[in-house]
């Protein structure tokens, strides 16, 4: 059935994990949503004590015994696990926002670990079942900052992690001019509060093209006659849930509504949460043949003050602007592997590099020497076979 409006359908809802390789079933179509961008409240500020890490792990070497001892660890992941998988168990997991080291010293009775006191924000788990820890638990803490893919290192037990933590008001999301499929009548039928439901919110483009995804739930819905006028309706969902595409997605979005970039540097004009947005769209991006290799690409570093702008200004230069050449380095390094990217041998000419050997010289990968994280990147480059030229 066509839509015939005026206005378009710029977003899709399909209920997708269905189980048992059955495809995505469509809900509804909406011309509009509006309250889907929040940014969360701030965190409050926690002291927690990180008891028992070992000394040897690459945390406890970063903390207390490098030249110049790690003080601000940033983003991480906590993660409890229990000791032996066979036993089963809970596993749980936390965000630790901007991780901040306020002492340490040895474990009591045990020289082989320290206790670190850190200062951080907590972000709880969304596990809907048990809350109970493991009987025999294991604590993994991975910090970005001192290693990549694998923990950075573990501890004994956390004081002052398990404690209650203030629950903040849900904002509702509106579904604006929305033409409701028949499983979403029937939701809609159901007594309020309704069960679960939760769906995937796909924002389309001008061309149709799914840009990205976002999970809604619809544990509360309500109805009304829409504002666009019609046979269309209005649905605010009331407790969708607090996970939310941040207000710097916003304008991000809009220019990808267009269809993908065309033109390089769009992304420069972004914060930091900008920037990561466009690179997570960049998933939809143009189509590279296999394997093509050869020739000289022109990186423009302008704009390369920080660690996205990096891989986005590389994505630009080697496969054209909304396309990506990984999203991180371990990605960067499966794409001069092989696959549908630009392989090696080929050469890059890094213009304006200067900007980004000082914007990222305190971005420090102590699992890689403690080099920049620019020297990583063009070591990485290098070692794969790539013809570096840095101007």
């Amino acid at each position: 059935m066509g839509w015939e409006r005026d206005f378009p359908v710029r977003y899709l809802l399909v209920r997708e994990d269905l189980g048992g390789g059955e495809e995505g079933v469509l809900w509804g179509r909406c011309a509009e949503v509006e309250g889907l961008f929040m940014d969360p409240p701030p965190l409050p500020r926690e002291v927690l004590t990180l008891r028992g890490c070992p000394r040897e792990s690459l945390l406890v070497q970063a903390v207390a015994y490098s030249a110049q001892p790690m003080r601000l660890l940033g983003d991480g992941m906590l993660s409890i696990e229990p000791v032996d998988p066979s036993t089963g168990g809970p596993a749980r997991y936390w965000d630790l926002e901007d991780m901040a080291v306020l002492a340490q010293w040895p474990t009591p009775g045990d020289p082989g670990c320290v206790d670190i006191v850190v200062g951080t924000s907590v972000r709880e788990d969304g596990y809907w079942g048990s809350k109970r820890l493991p009987s025999s638990p294991r604590f993994d803490l991975w910090f970005p900052s001192i290693r990549g893919g694998s923990p950075s290192g573990s501890c004994r037990s956390i004081d002052g992690l398990l404690t209650p933590r203030p629950q903040w008001p849900t904002q509702p999301v509106h579904l604006i001019g929305c033409e409701p499929a028949e499983p979403l009548l029937a939701l809609l039928c159901r007594p309020l509060p309704q069960e679960g439901d939760p769906i995937t919110l796909w924002r389309l483009d001008r061309q149709g093209r799914t840009m990205t995804g976002y999970r809604l739930d619809l544990d509360t819905v309500e109805a009304r006659p829409s504002v666009l006028g019609g046979a269309l309706i209005d649905v605010t969902v009331t407790d969708p849930g607090d996970d939310r595409p941040a207000l710097a997605a916003r304008p991000v979005w809009e220019i990808w509504s267009e269809g993908v970039p065309t033109r390089p540097n769009q992304w420069a004009q972004f914060d930091a949460a900008g920037r990561s947005e466009w690179l997570g769209l960049t998933g939809v991006g143009p189509y590279v043949p296999e394997g093509f290799s050869g020739g000289t690409y022109h990186l423009d570093g302008q704009h390369v003050t920080d660690r996205t702008g990096l891989l986005l200004a590389l994505g630009e230069a080697l496969l054209g602007p909304g396309a990506h050449y990984g999203r991180d380095l371990d990605d960067v390094e499966d794409c001069l592997c092989g696959g549908p990217s630009v392989v090696p041998p080929f050469t890059l000419v890094w213009h304006h590099a200067d900007i980004a050997r000082r914007a990222l010289a305190g971005h420090v990968l102590h699992h890689c020497g403690g080099l920049s994280y620019f020297e990583v990147t063009v070591n990485i480059l290098r070692k794969k076979g790539v013809t570096v030229v840095l101007q």
